[in-house]
């Protein structure tokens, strides 16, 4: 193997060999020698001497060898400066480009490679020559530590040259992602290129929106079925025969973001080209504070409904504490039960009780008989079908037990808290719409009927609902309960589960005596039979159980 050496001594040498030799192998290897050492630093701590020129171009055309590599730098001092680059022949290739920057390298921060600058520079292609089509995502504008862009972008600052990979081809993504050559190509002044494909002589619209959004707003507006400037003439009167409640909730789905509406600000070209769903947005922003206006709109169309059923829930809280208090049949159970309870713990820390907790009824079910299924439950159903039968009917005094059970206080607050905020809304949009000029008069005087209605509604609400409560904290008090620990919606349900329960056993003991005697018919039958004589048969048994 041929020997490199910095000296060549006369021009054959060059002639016989016109490229250079590989550099050569380590030391460890054992394969060839290692380079002569760089030359030791003066005591002064100068720099060392300086390297051998540059070999002269041959005269044949050829291209001369390459410069040597510089020498490794030395500890005591600088090291000396690396060759100039050599002089292109007349008839040859113009000299390689220059490796690859360093991390630290300024000449390298300037040129857009420092830190993040130098990553995007190298993630973003030099030049295009189709447009191509945009992927619609979202950057990352600072890549959080310990994230997968950070260590995406330490790799870039160790070594820039590991984003240039050829793993993608331009030219491969300019033939399959560009837009169609007859194709007019267009650009507003956002940036974003407009899409206008041809079909035969007809331009296709063009789109700002994202088109997932634009093709669901498109889809929307089909189904209303009327041109957009009428629906918003709908919207400023407030004309609720027009539009109705899943319509104007469409229309506040698809009300314009402040990106959006930049977009559609900074679009100088033609607006008739643009997309049905970028023509209902600029319709939208026509309206100062379209959304405010939207939403106060679907107020007033769910007010009416929405006062309906929140007077109706008060007024049944009202009636079915009314009943229960009232109830004389059940006052009556209750004295009855209070009784027995009061034989089965007698001589206990529980008997002698002037009263019992509420829930205690739903436990009735749970003592049962020594040598029978029997339940306490069922044992109280069957005295009472016996002895007091007018109480078994006690439920017919709960005629609201059921609607009761399924309103919740807590809620009807919540609801009444919103009724008045979107009154408190109303009232705001009203003062901000007195400076909006034409386009809001209509609206301001619909508005203003409106909240003059509304403020009415609300102050009877609020009597009505202050009353229901009331109501509600009686009831418990009437149970003996705290309101604050066994609320409204505690003693009607417990007591409508105890109803269930109730007629459930009463249901079962009549089941058991119908069974009991039609085994007792049939053994009087077959007595009959055996001594061919008619027995009667006492039937009253299950008439007085059914009651």
């Amino acid at each position: 193997m041929m020997q490199f050496s910095p000296q060549l001594k006369s021009p054959h040498a060059l002639r016989r060999a016109p490229l250079s030799p590989p550099p050569p192998k380590s030391s460890r290897g054992g394969a060839c020698l290692p380079p002569p050492p760089p030359p030791r630093p003066s005591r002064g701590g100068g720099a060392g001497p300086p390297p051998p020129p540059p070999p002269r171009p041959t005269r044949g055309g050829g291209s001369g060898p390459p410069p040597p590599p510089p020498p490794k730098p030395i500890r005591g001092g600088a090291g000396p400066p690396p060759p100039p680059l050599p002089r292109p022949s007349r008839g040859g290739d113009a000299p390689s480009s220059p490796l690859p920057l360093s991390k630290g390298s300024s000449q390298g921060k300037e040129r857009g490679f420092g830190r993040a600058e130098g990553l995007r520079g190298a993630l973003n292609s030099p030049s295009r020559k189709h447009t191509l089509k945009p992927l619609h995502w979202v950057k990352v504008s600072k890549a959080c530590k310990g994230s997968l862009w950070a260590e995406i972008q330490k790799s870039f600052n160790d070594d820039p040259t590991c984003f240039s990979s050829t793993e993608f081809d331009a030219s491969e993504l300019g033939s399959i992602f560009s837009y169609a050559k007859n194709a007019s190509l267009g650009t507003s002044n956002a940036g974003i290129p407009s899409r206008r494909l041809s079909l035969g002589s007809k331009p296709s619209k063009i789109h700002l929106i994202d088109l997932r959004r634009a093709n669901n707003c498109e889809i929307m507006l089909t189904k209303v079925k009327m041109p957009i400037s009428d629906m918003m003439g709908a919207v400023l009167a407030l004309d609720d025969s027009i539009l109705d409640a899943d319509q104007v909730e469409n229309l506040i789905k698809f009300c314009p973001t402040k990106e959006e509406m930049e977009l559609l600000k900074i679009y100088s070209g033609n607006k008739e080209n643009l997309g049905k769903c970028e023509q209902f947005f600029l319709e939208l922003m026509k309206v100062p504070r379209v959304e405010s206006k939207l939403r106060i709109f679907l107020f007033k169309i769910q007010f009416a409904s929405q006062i309906t059923e929140f007077g109706k829930s008060l007024n049944i809280i009202n009636s079915v504490c009314e009943e229960i208090q009232n109830s004389l049949k059940l006052r009556e159970l209750m004295k009855k039960i209070l009784q027995l309870g009061n034989m089965l713990n007698q001589g206990t820390a529980r008997g002698s009780a002037i009263g019992f907790r509420l829930e205690s009824l739903l436990k009735l079910k749970d003592t049962h008989a020594t040598h029978d299924k029997m339940s306490l439950l069922h044992y109280l159903c069957k005295v009472l079908a016996s002895k007091l039968p007018q109480l078994l009917d006690f439920p017919d005094d709960l005629v609201s037990l059921k609607s009761a059970s399924k309103i919740e206080f807590k809620s009807l607050a919540e609801e009444k808290r919103a009724i008045e905020i979107g009154f408190n809304k109303m009232v705001q949009e009203l003062n901000a719409s007195e400076n909006d000029g034409l386009i809001s008069e209509i609206f301001g005087k619909t508005l203003t009927k409106f909240i003059a209605f509304t403020q009415v509604e609300i102050q009877s609400l609020t009597k009505l609902f202050s009353v229901a409560g009331a109501s509600a904290d009686a009831l418990s008090l009437y149970f003996g309960e705290n309101p604050k620990f066994f609320t409204f919606e505690q003693v009607v349900r417990t007591l409508l589960k105890f109803v269930q329960m109730f007629q459930q056993a009463h249901e079962e003991n009549y089941k058991k005596a119908e069974f009991e005697r039609k085994i007792e018919q049939k053994k009087l039958l077959q007595l009959e039979k055996k001594k061919g004589v008619k027995i009667t048969q006492h039937t009253s048994t299950t008439k007085e159980i059914r009651g």
